[in-house]
């Protein structure tokens, strides 16, 4: 089947106006749907360009459940795979390089986490005898010899130094824009008190954020009782527990196995948040995150909240990455020692200045170096209107599961 949309033999006759730029919003899964969807809003009100929506395949074929998913509950236009390769575009928009080398258009692609390089050394999937990678490697950039993307948007300086020794024909495509998630972070934060409402917090109430990441060595990999110890431990009265589990995690397992596995924590008071959104307003509400190496963690850090850690797999760290840094100042969660007595010390945020200063080099300015990147692909005038940076959505807490 395909979709009698705006793009294609006979959209001519279908669309609202001619001559607009088509942008291919390609969504393998719900991570890099969730970072495309701060970018389209550099979009807003312009009705020089259209968009549409693809779901890519995982390189075994396979399609990531809840994918499309995301992109209809937002309302965007799904256009089925098998069309979008066959179909010329005006851009391309990625945070995976998935299914890229197969489109036609100019591919801008972008991280889908906190920076290019992962802070893990290898990849589960690829065995023990793997070397280290990320993604800024020469076999994700390039396809048949030729550099895939046509801008490479990079959150840091030192990408440029790592992008240098293992792809340098990808430099010329390179664009360090910064971080446009911390950037919305940093926004919202002047807005933490209403966040915290929104959440229900009462005078003198703690928020206590944990975070995990979808591997067996992430948070809840290592401990499967985490969140049941919390909600047992802290008096309800006095704190709040709230739950990011990865989206990978709902996506490979599905909602119901997630709930059933949350059971006891869920009657016991925990707010389990949706995959989509609310994430990031539960990191500027928090009193403290306890949290594993993933992205969410270390974006707690950088906009200073206090951090406790847990589920680092010590012997996969990536030298001097954002995950190191964490992991030698952090100080780690003792289990099996009392955990108010834990989250009511005084935990040392010195430290996080420096993480600051490792997630972006452009601080406040993502929107505005990529809008002109952009632009600059599709042969439009930029529009005159300042890019300005949006606090987060208050999460709806009737999405939640509580």
């Amino acid at each position: 089947m395909w979709v009698n949309g705006p793009v294609g033999l006979g959209a001519e006759h279908r669309v609202l106006r001619l001559g607009m730029r088509s942008v291919l919003v390609v969504v393998p899964f719900v991570v890099a749907g969730t970072r495309l969807m701060d970018v389209l809003p550099l979009f807003e009100a312009d009705h020089r360009v259209m968009t549409v929506f693809t779901v890519a395949p995982s390189p075994n074929g396979a399609i990531c459940h809840g994918a499309e998913e995301f992109i209809r509950a937002a309302g965007g236009l799904v256009i089925p795979w098998h069309q979008a390769v066959q179909t010329e575009f005006d851009l391309i928009l990625a945070a995976s390089a998935n299914g890229v080398a197969e489109l036609h258009g100019k591919p801008v692609l972008l991280s889908h986490g906190a920076g290019a390089i992962r802070p893990l050394l290898n990849a589960r999937s690829s065995g023990a005898a793997a070397v280290p990678t990320h993604a800024l490697h020469r076999e994700t950039l390039t396809n048949k010899g030729r550099v895939l993307p046509r801008v490479l948007a990079l959150s840091h300086d030192s990408e440029l130094n790592a992008l240098r020794e293992s792809c340098p024909e990808a430099l010329p495509a390179a664009v360090v824009i910064g971080d446009i998630c911390y950037d919305r972070l940093v926004a919202s934060m002047p807005l933490r008190d209403r966040y915290r409402a929104a959440f229900g917090l009462g005078d003198g109430q703690r928020l206590v954020v944990v975070t995990s990441t979808w591997q067996p060595e992430s948070a809840l990999g290592r401990h499967p009782d985490l969140l049941d110890q919390l909600v047992a431990e802290l008096p309800r009265g006095r704190y709040r527990v709230v739950a990011i589990l990865h989206p990978n995690i709902w996506n490979v397992h599905g909602a119901y196995q997630v709930r059933l596995w949350m059971a006891n924590a869920l009657r016991a008071g925990l707010l389990l948040l949706p995959p989509e959104e609310g994430w990031r307003a539960a990191l500027v509400a928090a009193d403290v995150v306890v949290g594993d190496y993933g992205s969410v963690t270390r974006y707690g850090a950088a906009i200073g909240a206090p951090i406790l850690l847990t589920g680092y797999p010590e012997h996969d760290i990536r030298p001097d990455s954002t995950a190191d840094l964490m992991y030698r100042c952090a100080p780690h969660i003792r289990l099996g020692l009392p955990l108010v007595d834990q989250l009511a010390a005084t935990i040392d945020c010195s430290w996080q200045a420096d993480m600051t200063a490792r997630i972006t080099s452009r601080p406040g300015q993502a929107g505005r170096i990529l809008r002109t990147a952009l632009y600059r692909l599709l042969d439009l005038s930029e529009p005159a209107r300042a890019v300005p940076v949006s606090p987060l959505p208050l999460p709806i807490t009737g999405t939640c599961h509580e």
